[in-house]
């Protein structure tokens, strides 16, 4: 019987090692040596809670899935039903074809076609790359179509320090504010806030925009009694959902820091959407440095 993922594809350089899942080219599992630093997807197993995914042509969810673009209202599958919104953009359950693997990397390409509610073709090619820095992912969009369309980007990775348990980390955002959600769609302006928080007393599922870049990156950080992970990204990834849901497989409590280039519901919004027009690329990168 196949793997509800596909192939597993892994790469390594040194210590550093990852796999990669060709269904949605999500991202299983980072480490150094026999050190995890993102949770990993159980083979077999479609990925938990969209645990390592790629968001595309939009992160996070649309109200309703209704959108408007140049004037015509835009209907997409509801792919959140029990809340009644479309989420995560349409390449998670896509297969992805690999290309350029080397030991090291390896890039997938998948197209988001015209459908219901997406009007121009958008192919999306990802670079997943280990080495001494730890994990970098380089992704660029290209518009396909005859006419311009919005984009955005992000992940959902699950973030840890080896068998540290969460509730003994310290999240750290670079975020300087939060959005205020209802049923996780905006329903007001940014707030400021204090984004350090100590895990064993913080439960969230929420949104932070205004995320500043320190030395040209912006910088999440996980930490622990004897180490973390830092999450870096592009200043374009300036937004950040965190996830800590009790129930991970194989770890309970978990934490998802999901770097995104917009935020939910930004394809009714336009807040720090991409346009694209007809053959115009966008790259961004973002990844994983422990410490």
């Amino acid at each position: 019987m196949m793997d509800p993922c596909g192939e597993h594809f892994t790469i390594v350089s040194g210590a550093a090692r990852a796999a990669v899942s060709e269904v949605g080219a999500g991202l299983r599992y980072f480490a150094v040596g026999e050190t995890l630093y993102t949770e990993p997807v159980p083979d077999g197993s479609r990925p938990p809670r969209g645990s390592g995914a790629l968001l595309a042509p939009w992160p996070n969810r649309v109200a309703g899935g209704r959108w408007t673009w140049e004037g015509r209202t835009q209907q997409l599958a509801l792919s959140e039903p029990a809340a009644g919104n479309a989420i995560h953009g349409l390449l998670r359950h896509a297969f992805w074809r690999p290309s350029d693997q080397t030991d090291a990397a390896i890039t997938l390409t998948a197209t988001a076609p015209p459908q219901n509610g997406w009007p121009q073709p958008v192919t999306v090619a990802v670079t997943y790359r280990v080495g001494d820095d730890g994990l970098s992912v380089e992704t660029t969009a290209t518009n396909e179509g005859s006419g311009p369309i919005p984009f955005g980007l992000g992940f959902h990775p699950y973030l840890r320090v080896g068998d540290t348990p969460t509730d003994d980390c310290t999240l750290t955002l670079a975020a300087r504010a939060q959005l205020p959600l209802r049923d996780q769609i905006p329903s007001g302006p940014l707030a400021p806030r204090d984004t350090t928080f100590p895990l064993a007393t913080t439960t969230l599922d929420d949104a932070f925009g205004d995320c500043v870049p320190t030395d040209g990156l912006v910088r999440h950080t996980l930490t622990g009694p004897d180490g973390g992970v830092e999450l870096w990204a592009d200043p374009a990834f300036g937004w950040v959902q965190v996830f800590t849901p009790d129930d991970m497989p194989g770890h309970g409590r978990a934490v998802a820091v999901e770097p995104m280039t917009c935020p939910p519901d930004a394809l009714n919004s336009g807040t720090d959407l991409q346009i694209l027009e007809p053959g115009e690329s966008w790259t961004g990168s973002w990844g994983l440095r422990p410490f």
